[in-house]
Formats: structure tokens, C-alpha cells, sequence
């Protein structure tokens, strides 16, 4: 089993500090229109990169088991945040648009890898919102 580890620090504010065991440190803050800071990391980019880098690394793997020859890919990601009444929140639908461009295979294959690449996902698996994937598949 593996433990990921993670620690922040409060540092004023609405401002923090976060360490991640992989080396890499960074400001954070809650978004702008929570009363943060503009242009830093915030909790809800974080989610959604999370959630985007994993599925990412996740279709590479998959490319490779599938043998597609991978010309280009990319993945925009949105999040749809549910308010409450009583004003909590939550992320409902996690929408991943992936476009990719492929050599010489079905686009019905190219569908089967994506999948195998979100049931792999560790991340998009852990999260409670539904995953919507949205590809754009081009076949050269």
C-alpha cells in the first residue's frame, strides 16, 4: 500500500504554504471570491488538476497497452460546484474533455482505452462527483 503525504502551514490570513512529499512547495489560498488571493494555487485548482493530471497519465498508459500510436494529446477539465442552502458545497460533475490525435486505429478502440484510462484513474476513482468524459478523438 501506498501513503501519499501532504503538509500545509497557515501563514495570515487566507494565505498557506503546502510541501509535497514529491519536493515540489507552493503559495496557496482560497479563490478570489472567497476573499483569497488572485494568481496562487487554490484547493479547488488543485482538485481539478488532480483529477486531470491523473487521468492524463492514466490515457498515456493506457496508449501504450493498446499499442495507438499517440500523435498529440491534450484535456481540458471543468468542475460544476453544487451550492447548498445551507452554503456548503460540493464539486457535482467533473467534466474531462481529452483530445486526441491517433495513427491507424479505430476511434472505437481509441473509446475502449479511454475508459480502461478512467477506471485505472486513481483520483477520478476516489472522487465522489460524477466523471463525464467528453474526448474528441481524430484518427490519422
Amino acid at each position: 500500500m501506498s501513503i501519499y503525504k501532504n503538509r500545509v502551514e497557515w501563514r495570515g490570513e487566507h494565505k498557506g504554504f503546502t510541501w509535497c512529499q514529491n519536493g515540489t512547495e507552493m503559495v496557496f489560498s482560497a479563490p478570489p471570491d472567497l476573499f483569497g488571493l488572485a494568481d496562487v494555487l487554490t484547493p479547488e485548482d488543485a482538485f481539478m488538476a488532480a483529477a486531470n493530471t491523473c487521468y492524463h497519465m492514466m490515457v498515456i498508459w493506457a496508449m501504450e497497452r493498446f499499442k495507438i500510436d499517440l500523435v498529440s494529446f491534450e484535456c481540458e477539465a471543468a468542475g460544476e460546484v453544487e451550492e447548498h442552502i445551507d452554503r456548503t458545497s460540493w464539486f457535482k460533475t467533473v467534466k474531462l474533455a481529452p483530445r486526441l490525435v491517433v495513427r491507424d486505429k479505430p476511434s472505437e478502440v481509441v473509446r475502449r482505452a479511454l475508459d480502461m484510462a478512467l477506471k485505472y484513474s486513481t483520483i477520478c476513482q476516489s472522487l465522489k462527483s460524477k466523471i463525464v468524459i467528453q474526448p474528441t478523438i481524430i484518427v490519422q
